[in-house]
């Protein structure tokens, strides 16, 4: 690798579910590793999610969307703020759902809603998958590039 690399994690988001950092910088590219809905530094931070019902078993009964939606973007936030970035700074969004008819419409208005006053929109994939780990709906992995710095 010709160009210097540091990995980065921050107490600002959700401890890592598996052996990776929040994110990784080279030059002026930041990737960030997927990115859940988790609240940061709790106890139990395989379950915080905000909205997230329990059954006996472990498995959701119920959650709420929205609240998944914006805590993954407080949380992306807060992992790109360790660099002096901001969601200005994305270029590239890769967005995991677990049910597309049932959360494309939601997650899409509050994507509009958080993503849309910005002059710069990065570009956007979104694909349904069997499961994320943890019991959580959305996830988010992310690119960035940051000029200066």
């Amino acid at each position: 690798m010709s160009q210097e690399s540091t990995m980065f994690s921050t107490s600002g988001a959700p401890r890592p579910v598996g052996l990776y950092p929040h994110s990784r910088r080279i030059g002026p590219w930041i990737y960030l590793s997927g990115i859940g809905p988790r609240r940061p530094d709790t106890e139990a931070a395989a379950l915080d999610v905000p909205g997230l019902e329990l059954d006996a078993s472990g498995r959701y009964k119920a959650f709420d969307l929205e609240a998944q939606v914006r805590q993954v973007f407080e949380n992306v936030r807060s992992v790109l703020a360790q660099h002096g970035a901001g969601l200005e700074d994305l270029v590239d969004v890769t967005v995991f759902l677990t049910d597309m008819k049932r959360d494309f419409l939601v997650f899409n208005r509050l994507y509009a809603e958080i993503m849309g006053p910005l002059a710069n929109k990065p570009c956007r994939t979104t694909v349904e998958v069997g499961a994320l780990p943890t019991e959580i709906v959305v996830e988010l992995k992310c690119v960035a590039y940051l000029e200066k710095g």
